[in-house]
C-alpha cells in the first residue's frame, strides 16, 4: 500500500480512498496500525471541521435527524460527513451497520459521506478509532463531521472528548428520561433536542422541553458557555420544522468558544486525553503476547489454589511484565 498516495487522494476529497482509509484505521492487525499511523502523520494538520456528537435515547429519531440535519446543510453548500457507530452482538460480534439504509436521501447527496462502524467491544458509545476516522473526514475537506453514538447512557460521554459541540436527542412524553439519563450525559450536552415536535406529540414535546430547560438551570454553569447555555429546544426531523434555529445556537456558541479561546483549549485538552487513552491501549496489547499470557496464567493458578495473596501476585505480574 502506497500510504503518501492514499494521502493525497484523501487530501484532495476522493471518497473511495477517504473508505479505504477509515477501514485502514479501524483495522486491529499491527501491520495496519503501523501504516495508519504514517497516513495520519502525511494528512494536512490545518484543516479543522466542525465535530457534532450525537447521542439520543433508542426510537428518538437520531437517524432521521441526522438526515434532514445534514440535507440543510448540504443545500447550504456544506460538505458533511456522518459517522455512525453501531452496536456489536455480545455473541457473534457483528453489526448490522444500517445507518446508510435509514438516511437513504443523505447518502445519494454528492456533498454527504456516511460511514458506519462497529462498536465491537469498545464501551463509551463511539468505536476506537472513531476519533482517527474524524481526522480522516477533516483531511478529506468536509465542513462537518457528525459522531453518532450507540445510543443514550451514562457512560456514552466519550464523544465529548472528540467533539466541539455535544447534541443530546430525546423524544417527547418517554417516561422520566430525566431520571433515566441522569446528570452524566446531561452536565455534558451543549444542547437538549426534543424531537418529534409535531402533530398529536407537539404540546408534549414543549412540555419536555420546558422541564429540561427548568434543569438545566439547576446545573452549575460552566466556563467555557455563554449565557443562554446549555440550552433546550425542540425540533420535528420529519417536518423539518426548528433545524435552522438549531444550527444558528450551534453557530452561535461556537463562534462565541472561538472568539474567547475555549476552542482551541478544548482541542488541546481533548489531544492529551487520546494520547493518555492509547498510551492504556498500548500498555493493555503487551498483556496479550505469550510471555505474558503464560506469566498470568501461573499466578492466576497460585491465586485460585490460595498459594499466592491476589494483590501480591499481581505485583508480581506487573514487576514480571516490565522484562517481558
Amino acid at each position: 500500500m502506497d500510504i503518501q498516495d492514499l494521502a493525497q487522494r484523501v487530501t484532495a476529497g476522493e471518497r473511495r480512498a477517504l473508505a479505504r482509509a477509515i477501514t485502514l484505521v479501524e483495522s486491529a492487525r499491527d501491520d495496519h496500525r503501523a501504516a495508519a499511523t504514517k497516513l495520519l502523520a502525511a494528512l494536512p494538520q490545518d484543516r479543522q471541521a466542525l465535530r457534532i456528537g450525537l447521542s439520543g435515547t433508542p426510537g428518538v429519531g437520531k437517524s432521521t435527524f441526522i438526515e434532514s440535519f445534514g440535507m440543510m446543510l448540504t443545500a447550504q453548500g456544506k460538505r458533511v460527513a456522518v459517522l455512525a457507530v453501531d452496536p456489536s452482538s455480545s455473541r457473534s460480534g457483528g453489526s448490522i451497520l444500517g445507518d446508510k439504509t435509514r438516511m437513504d436521501h443523505l447518502s445519494r447527496d454528492p456533498n454527504a459521506f456516511i460511514r458506519p462502524s462497529p462498536s465491537q467491544t469498545h464501551l463509551g458509545g463511539v468505536a476506537r478509532r472513531t476519533r482517527e476516522a474524524v481526522r480522516l473526514c477533516e483531511a478529506a475537506g468536509f465542513d462537518v463531521v457528525l459522531i453518532e453514538t450507540v445510543g443514550v447512557g451514562q457512560s456514552e460521554t466519550v464523544v465529548a472528548e472528540m467533539s466541539d459541540l455535544f447534541l443530546l436527542l430525546l423524544a417527547p412524553a418517554g417516561g422520566d428520561e430525566l431520571q433515566g439519563v441522569k446528570r452524566g450525559i446531561m452536565e455534558m450536552a451543549d444542547v437538549i433536542l426534543v424531537n418529534k415536535a409535531d402533530g398529536d406529540l407537539k404540546a408534549a414535546a414543549t412540555r419536555t422541553c420546558a422541564d429540561y430547560a427548568g434543569a438545566l438551570r439547576l446545573l452549575r454553569k460552566r466556563p467555557q458557555d455563554p449565557d443562554g447555555y446549555p440550552k433546550a429546544m425542540t425540533v420535528s426531523a420529519l417536518q423539518e420544522n426548528g433545524l435552522a434555529e438549531a444550527w444558528e445556537a450551534l453557530e452561535t456558541l461556537t463562534d462565541w468558544r472561538r472568539a474567547n479561546g475555549f476552542w482551541h483549549r478544548t482541542r488541546a485538552a481533548q489531544a492529551r486525553y487520546w494520547f493518555n487513552e492509547d498510551v492504556k491501549q498500548r500498555l493493555l496489547a503487551r498483556l496479550q503476547v505469550p510471555a505474558a499470557q503464560a506469566a498470568l496464567a501461573d499466578l492466576s493458578n497460585k491465586v485460585a489454589d490460595g498459594v499466592v495473596d491476589p494483590a501480591a501476585a499481581a505485583q508480581d505480574f506487573v514487576d514480571q511484565l516490565g522484562k517481558v
